[in-house]
């Protein structure tokens, strides 16, 4: 098999062919007012700039914006259904070709918020595989998976970048 990769390891040439690989997502609509009431409420966070106009005309704002992360959520823009094996249905690399079946761990995120996102902004989104590695930990290997995320606004404006670390670990026999 031309993909297959040296033993004992999970990375194939197939799988590495995926780095630069590239998904985007334009928002169905503006992102609006309720959407970040309601974030900020589900964060227990009540913060005047999130929900009051006239407050927030009066800061260096100048009107209502939303909570810093409200971005990052993938339901915000991606319009993609729930899927039926878990219920999520957020951005994930369908069809990435791994060599073994994996359960997927969130690695971690590093945000960069670089503009205050507003209620009328519609956002344009653009994932990118930017490396994918392996690691041995105890139980053997795994897959790490480093993707940057761009957020724009209609206008073209970065909002926010996000580098996103998934982890995939084989679930069982890799013979299997």
């Amino acid at each position: 098999m031309s993909g297959a990769a040296p033993e004992g390891s999970l990375l194939t040439d197939e799988l590495l062919s995926w780095v630069g690989r590239e998904a985007s997502y334009e928002a169905p609509e503006e992102l609006g007012r309720a959407a970040i009431r309601y974030y900020a409420l589900a964060l227990s966070d009540d913060n005047p700039l999130y929900r009051d106009e006239s407050h927030a005309r009066g800061t260096r704002f100048g009107g209502v914006i939303a909570p810093p992360t409200l971005v990052v959520e993938t339901n915000q823009y991606a319009d993609l259904p729930l899927r039926p094996e878990d219920g999520y249905n957020g951005h994930v690399w369908e069809g990435l070709p791994l060599p073994v079946p994996c359960t997927l761990v969130r690695g971690g995120n590093e945000y960069e918020l670089l503009r205050p996102v507003r209620p009328d902004d519609r956002l344009l989104v653009r994932w990118r595989i930017e490396e994918i590695t392996e690691r041995r930990g105890r139980a053997g290997p795994m897959l790490v998976l480093t993707a940057l995320a761009e957020y724009r606004n209609q206008r073209g404006e970065l909002l926010a970048t996000n580098r996103d670390t998934t982890i995939f670990l084989p679930t069982g026999d890799r013979d299997a």
